[in-house]
């Protein structure tokens, strides 16, 4: 029998390569482990949460320069009302190349063949009075000005509420997540517990196979509560300006006791604070100056003015005693386009149409706002009313599961009762963490129909 002298090697091999895989599994755990996490924990409170968002939105960014642009429109508008000037200075050269000309028989005389001549002016007019059609124009704009800053105002509670309203979304998955933890560990010592009383031979295999299949039920409720926090927790580092990735843990919330106020100081609250309602009121106002505006069309004008000329006729262009003159005329002209007196009528009358549409305007966003107000009121005192509902069942399902315990450790009641007074009370947990939640969220929802979420 032959022997292959490289036979001896394959053990060897073989040892060394394994060896050689378990270092490789082991340095790539230690890298796994020892790697620092790309994303970081922040546990952030509400009133954080807003500072962050309304710091580093970009919409309110955008709104802030809308209300830049209308204050320089607006100083557009008031330089309007300054005097305005105008400089010039001309060269001009004239060839004639036919000079000479004749009057008469003795009168004639000869042209040079080449003029030189250098004309500057300077100018300066001021309008006295146009109908105040200047005063109506920065008026108009001051007040255009003002409803931006109130769109801006409304993107501020706008922005605010979406912050509210995520962070209300973040802490009802995460509070789910909690109650679904809470019941897994329970059902586990069910399982436990009913796994022992089958050994003993005192309940059956499908005992058993109910509690893991109760667990299995858990544990797809709790992938779907993960699922929906990642879709949260993303949206919420962009709408706050946070890295990407950052994991968020909400701050605990401690709501007070809050009680209803009747449902007309919201109303009045609303009337006089929501940004729609006063820039309604603007634009009525810009509305009327506008008809003013207009009926000034048929209004004379009076304006001012002064000119300064300097003509040289001169080769050279410095200036030469004898060889200039400056006239200098002042004025004031009085113009008055009464043809308007016929065409203006027309204008005004849409003017004041215009004028109407706002006013009807106001009146549906004001039933529109009552409307908001109401339901979110509304809303408010059924989350309320829920919250207390729900105190009441969690004490009933406690004590329902404690007694179908209490039966079924004595081998009393069935493992279906057991299961299902666990699960009524695993859903009356998560029910009421959600009612509370959907309480803030809804006391928020109430201040923002008021005008009054940022106040």
């Amino acid at each position: 029998m032959t022997t292959n002298k490289y036979t001896p090697l394959k053990p060897y091999l073989l040892k060394n390569t394994a060896k050689a895989m378990g270092s490789i599994a082991i340095l790539i755990l230690v890298m796994l482990f020892t790697n620092p996490a790309t994303a970081q924990e922040k546990t952030i409170t509400l009133d954080e949460a807003i500072t962050l968002g309304l710091q580093n939105s970009k919409v309110l960014k955008l709104s802030q320069a809308k209300v830049d642009q209308a204050i320089s429109q607006y100083n557009q508008a008031k330089d309007s009302a300054l005097p305005s000037g105008k400089a010039s200075y001309g060269y001009n050269r004239a060839q004639i190349p036919a000079n000479h000309l004749s009057l008469g028989p003795d009168e004639s005389f000869n042209l040079p063949k080449s003029a030189d001549a250098y004309l500057g002016t300077v100018s300066i007019s001021q309008v006295i009075f146009a109908g105040n059609k200047l005063k109506y124009a920065r008026e108009s704009t001051e007040l255009l000005t003002q409803v931006a800053r109130l769109d801006s105002e409304n993107d501020k509670d706008q922005i605010t509420y979406d912050i509210i309203n995520a962070y209300y979304n973040l802490y009802k998955v995460l509070q789910s997540k909690k109650v679904v933890d809470q019941n897994l560990a329970t059902i586990d010592q069910q399982i436990k517990q009913s796994q022992r009383f089958f050994d003993q031979g005192l309940v059956t295999k499908n005992d058993v196979l109910r509690f893991q299949l109760q667990r299995s039920n858990i544990q797809l409720n709790g992938i779907d509560l993960e699922n929906n926090r990642r879709i949260i927790n993303y949206n919420m580092d962009i709408l706050l300006g946070l890295p990407e990735g950052t994991q968020l843990n909400i701050g605990e919330i401690k709501e007070a006791e809050r009680t209803a106020e009747p449902l007309s100081v919201y109303m009045d609250s609303a009337m006089v604070n929501r940004p729609e309602l006063k820039q309604l009121d603007l634009r009525t106002k810009v509305a009327e100056n506008n008809i003013s505006n207009i009926k000034a069309n048929t209004i004379p004008t009076l304006a001012a003015s002064g000119s300064a000329y300097y003509v040289d006729a001169s080769a050279n262009p410095l200036p030469r005693n004898g060889h200039y003159i400056t006239p200098i005329s002042v004025g004031l002209t009085l113009s008055w386009n009464f043809g308007s007196l016929w065409t203006n009528k027309n204008k005004v009358a849409e003017a004041n149409i215009e004028r109407e549409q706002v006013i009807i305007n106001k009146g549906i966003t004001t039933d529109n706002v009552k409307n908001e107000v109401n339901q979110s009121y509304q809303n408010y005192r059924l989350a309320l009313d829920k919250i207390n509902l729900l105190q009441t069942s969690i004490n009933q399902a406690q004590e329902n599961n404690r007694i179908l315990e209490s039966k079924y450790q004595s081998n009393i009641s069935s493992a279906t009762d057991r299961a299902d007074a666990q699960t009524l009370l695993y859903q009356a947990q998560i029910n009421l963490e959600l009612a509370k939640a959907d309480a803030g969220l809804a006391y928020y929802t109430l201040l923002k129909s008021t005008g009054t979420l940022n106040k």
